[in-house]
């Protein structure tokens, strides 16, 4: 039986699911590659930087003295200039040799929460080959002052304004820290988003106790962190105008199969190929075939949101019941 990957994501037309998301694994043209032979559909260049930009714009002195005044050990807080791995220049050059090169579509990536200089880049970006921009708004909401509709007018009118300056699809990389998760996705497409990536992992900075510096602090993720994303998948399917795409705990086959159940259109692979090299790409497709022939899915759009919220009537109801469910039936055995 003859299994069709094909998918669509953000107007683009994709040979199977697997998009490897922003990260170091592609950055360079040579990894590039190796992830195109092994089956990616897309890939998504590392992000650049706000602040990266800030600085090479000789205006990053300011973030970096605002409140360090009283407390010095705030200067740790950002990295300095050079320990960006990519000038803007540069970045610009990565997007042209990777469409040379490859025949898969290149995502750029954009990391920040203010306007600035975003706009001018996503041009620059659409200018370079860029197929697409990726906003990745890692935002915390430190400011006790700040409401959470202050939180999502901001975001929505940086998406918006992004949005209107290219012609090509813009995609926002959200958190999963919103009272409504669903409402502000549906602001975030209304602002002009072609597509929503769930879920940003915020990572959580550490304390050096020597130094009395903040310290990066990075994990993997594992398996379990698939399942909030699955939820939210799985609930926006069919109700917004958008593409959607999972990532965070994709590590098998499995994996993708209920992504794809669930509604997603993509999956984003970064820690899976970290810790099981490229070739699990070339593995998962081939399972995910498999596995489609055997339940007799003809092809990935045929099984996409067939295990959505979208048929259910009520799916509040159906959230709480699974909820009272899996309470109810645990037995645990202290030690």
């Amino acid at each position: 039986m003859s299994v069709d990957l094909r998918t669509s994501y953000l107007g683009l037309k994709l040979k199977n699911p697997i998009v490897v998301g922003a990260s170091p694994l592609t950055e360079s043209l040579d990894n590039q590659k190796r992830l195109e032979d092994a089956g990616a559909a897309a890939i998504v260049l590392p992000s650049l930087f706000e602040e990266q930009i800030l600085a090479e714009e000789e205006n990053l002195a300011k973030v970096h003295e605002f409140g360090t005044d009283s407390f010095a050990e705030a200067l740790s807080y950002f990295p300095e200039p050079e320990q960006y791995r990519l000038g803007t220049d540069e970045y610009l050059d990565r997007i042209r040799e990777a469409k040379k090169s490859l025949s898969i579509p290149v995502i750029a990536s954009l990391n920040g929460t203010t306007e600035g200089a975003w706009i001018r880049y996503a041009k620059l970006f659409e200018e370079a080959g860029a197929d697409a921009v990726e906003l990745n708004i890692y935002s915390v909401a430190a400011d006790l002052n700040q409401s959470a509709s202050n939180v999502e007018s901001q975001y929505c009118h940086l998406v918006k304004a992004v949005a209107s300056s290219v012609s090509i699809p813009v995609a926002v990389k959200i958190g999963p820290y919103f009272s409504s998760v669903g409402h502000f996705v549906q602001q975030v497409v209304n602002s002009g988003a072609k597509g929503v990536v769930l879920f940003n992992r915020f990572l959580q900075p550490d304390i050096h106790l020597e130094t009395l510096e903040t310290k990066p602090h990075l994990v993997l993720s594992t398996e379990f962190e698939l399942l909030l994303p699955l939820r939210w998948i799985a609930i926006l399917y069919g109700r917004i105008n958008a593409s959607l795409a999972l990532t965070s705990g994709v590590h098998s086959a499995n994996a993708v199969l209920k992504s794809i159940l669930a509604g997603a259109d993509v999956v984003m692979l970064v820690s899976a190929l970290y810790k099981q090299g490229f070739g699990s790409i070339t593995n998962f497709l081939n399972q995910i075939q498999e596995w489609m022939a055997e339940k007799g899915y003809e092809s990935i759009e045929q099984m996409k949101g067939s295990m959505s919220h979208k048929n259910n009537p009520n799916p509040t109801v159906f959230e709480r019941g699974n909820y009272m469910k899996a309470l109810t039936s645990f037995v645990g055995t202290p030690i």
